[in-house]
C-alpha cells in the first residue's frame, strides 16, 4: 500500500505522486522495520516527533503526526492517535471482517472471562486467536501481554496474523485505556461480555462516569452487534437499557429477569460448581477455576458464545476443562500447610470478590501481600490498605512497581489505609521478596496467604529501570525455604 492510499483513506492531503509504498506501522521509533510507518504523537513527556531521525536512520518511509516531520512524508492531522486504529486496519486490509471477534471489558473479570471465551471456542473445534492481559496467541505461535490491550498497530497486525493462519474467531480483552486510546478503532466486534465497573483508573479518566462512558463506547451499535451484560451490576444495568445493540444479560445472583442465571453456586478450595440455567438449559457446571466470581465470569463467556451460535455443551465443556488463567487465584503449592496463592486483585473491587471466598476456606487466618503501583490513580492507595485489613487478618505491604514516584510513600498510603481499619496485623516489607518471605513465615497449617495485585506480571518497574519478578516463581521460593514443620 502506497501513502497516497492511506491519505486517502484519512482524507488528508496527499505528497506528490503515489508516495512511499509501506510495509508497516509503528508508533515506537525503537521497534521501525524497513519500509514503515511511524506515527508520531505527543506523549505525557515527550513528543514522537522527537524521534524522528532514529524512525527515519531504521528505515521508517513516511510518518503520520500532528506536525510536518524533517525527511519523511508526513500525513498531517490534528490526532494522530485517534485515527492510528482506522490507519492500521486500513494497511492491514481490515483483517477484523474475516474474523468473529469477541470483547469483553470490565473492570474485574476481564481476563478470566476472555479466557474462558477462548477455551469456549476451541471446544467447539473453532481456530482461535487469544488476546488478553496475560497472553497474546495465534494457531502459529504464543507470547506474553504487554498490554491488556495492544496498541493498534500490534493488534491489527495480529488479527491479520491469525486471518493469514487459518483463524476465524479472536477473544480479546478490551481495557478502559484501549478505548478511550482509540486502540480498538478500526476492529469490528461480532459481540462483546460488560463484565461490572468499580472505582479504577480514575488517574487516566478522571472520574467514574468517564470511566464508564470509555467502557460504554465499546457496546456503540456501530462497533459492536451484542452486548452481553451483567444484570447484577449496577453500570450494566444503565448499559443494557441504553445501547442500541442487541442485549443479552446474565446474573451470577440469579436475578429472575435475566436471560443466563445462576444457582446453588458452591465455591472451594477444589474449584466451583452451579447449576446453570438458560435458553433450553438446566445443567451442573464445574469450573476448575477458584472463587465464586468466576460463575460471573462464565455465565458471561457462555452466554456470549451461545448467542453467537456456539453449542452450550462446547462452550461449558470449555469452561470445565479450562485449568487456571495465570495470576488468578493461581495456587502455588511446595507441600506447606496452608494454602498459597498469586492473584490479580488490584482495586478495592478486585479485593471485595477474592478475600472473602479466602476467608470461607479456613478457620485460620488470612494474610495478604500488597502494595500500590506508582503513577496510578493516589486515590485508591489507602483504600486498597483499608480494604484488606478489614477482610484479612495480617496485611504485609510492599512496593509493586513505583515508577517515579517515592516507594516509600506509596507503602505508608496504602499502610495507614491498613491501620486505619483496625483488626488486622500490618507490616511494612520494602523489599518484595522479603515480604514473601515474611508473609510465609507468619502463616500457621491451614491459614491462607494470598499475593495480591500483580498477577501474572513478571515486571518491577522503579525509577527508569526494570527487573524481572514472578511473583508464582518467588511465593514458591519462599515456601521451600520454610521448615518442614512450618508454622509461625
Amino acid at each position: 500500500m502506497h501513502l497516497a492510499d492511506l491519505a486517502l483513506a484519512l482524507g488528508v492531503p496527499a505528497p506528490a505522486g503515489p508516495g512511499p509504498r509501506l510495509s508497516g506501522l509503528t508508533l515506537d521509533s525503537r521497534c521501525v522495520l524497513p519500509g514503515d510507518l511511524y506515527a508520531a504523537l505527543p506523549g505525557a513527556r515527550h513528543h514522537g516527533a522527537g524521534f524522528a531521525r532514529q524512525a527515519r536512520a531504521a528505515g521508517a518511509v513516511a510518518a503520520v503526526s500532528d506536525r510536518p516531520l524533517e525527511g519523511l512524508p508526513t500525513l498531517v492531522v490534528p490526532d494522530p492517535r485517534a485515527v492510528l486504529g482506522q490507519l492500521a486496519a486500513h494497511l492491514h486490509g481490515h483483517p477484523a471482517a474475516a474474523l468473529e471477534v469477541l470483547g469483553v471489558t470490565g473492570t474485574n473479570g476481564k481476563t478470566s472471562t476472555t479466557h474462558l471465551l477462548d477455551a469456549g471456542l476451541r471446544a467447539a473445534g473453532r481456530c482461535t486467536g487469544l488476546l488478553s492481559g496475560v497472553q497474546v496467541r495465534t494457531p502459529g505461535w504464543s507470547r506474553p501481554a504487554q498490554r491488556t490491550t495492544p496498541e493498534a498497530p500490534e493488534l491489527q497486525e495480529v488479527l491479520a496474523s491469525l486471518r493469514e493462519q487459518g483463524a476465524t474467531a479472536a477473544a480479546v480483552e478490551v481495557s478502559s485505556h484501549g478505548l478511550a486510546l482509540h486502540r480498538v478503532d478500526g476492529t469490528r466486534f461480532a459481540g462483546a461480555v460488560f463484565t461490572n465497573l468499580g472505582l479504577d483508573h480514575l488517574d487516566l479518566h478522571g472520574d467514574q462516569e468517564s470511566y464508564f462512558e470509555a467502557k460504554a463506547a465499546l457496546f456503540d451499535a456501530a462497533r459492536c452487534a451484542l452486548a452481553v451484560v451483567n444484570a447484577d451490576d449496577a453500570h450494566g444495568r444503565r448499559l443494557a437499557a441504553a445501547v442500541r445493540t442487541p442485549v443479552v444479560t446474565f446474573s451470577a445472583a440469579g436475578r429472575p429477569g435475566a436471560d443466563w442465571r445462576a444457582a446453588e453456586v458452591v465455591a472451594d478450595a477444589s474449584g466451583t460448581v452451579f447449576r446453570l440455567l438458560g435458553p433450553g438449559t438446566d445443567r451442573r457446571v464445574r469450573l476448575r477455576l477458584l472463587g465464586a466470581h468466576q460463575v460471573d465470569n462464565a455465565l458471561g463467556a457462555i452466554a456470549l458464545l451461545h448467542a453467537r451460535g456456539v453449542d452450550v455443551e462446547a462452550a461449558v465443556r470449555g469452561a470445565e476443562e479450562l485449568a487456571g488463567v495465570p495470576g488468578r487465584l493461581e495456587r502455588v503449592d511446595a507441600g506447606q500447610p496452608f494454602l498459597a496463592l498469586v492473584d490479580h486483585a488490584h482495586n478495592v473491587a478486585g479485593q471485595h470478590r477474592v478475600l472473602p471466598f479466602l476467608r470461607s476456606l479456613t478457620g485460620g487466618r488470612v494474610v495478604v501481600v500488597l502494595g500500590a503501583t506508582g503513577e496510578r490513580d493516589p486515590g485508591k492507595r489507602a483504600p486498597l490498605g483499608r480494604t484488606a485489613a478489614r477482610l484479612a487478618d495480617v496485611v504485609v505491604v510492599t512496593d509493586e512497581s513505583p515508577h517515579g514516584d517515592d516507594p516509600a510513600l506509596l507503602r505508608e498510603a496504602v499502610a495507614a489505609g491498613a491501620r486505619g481499619a483496625g483488626g488486622a496485623d500490618v507490616h511494612v516489607e520494602a523489599d518484595r521478596d522479603r515480604a514473601l518471605q515474611l508473609a510465609v513465615s507468619l502463616a500457621a497449617p491451614g491459614d491462607v496467604v494470598v499475593v495480591a495485585g500483580r498477577g501474572h506480571d513478571r515486571r518491577l518497574v522503579a525509577g527508569g529501570r526494570t527487573r524481572t519478578f514472578d511473583d508464582a516463581v518467588q511465593l514458591r521460593a519462599a515456601l521451600a525455604h520454610l521448615p518442614a514443620a512450618g508454622g509461625r
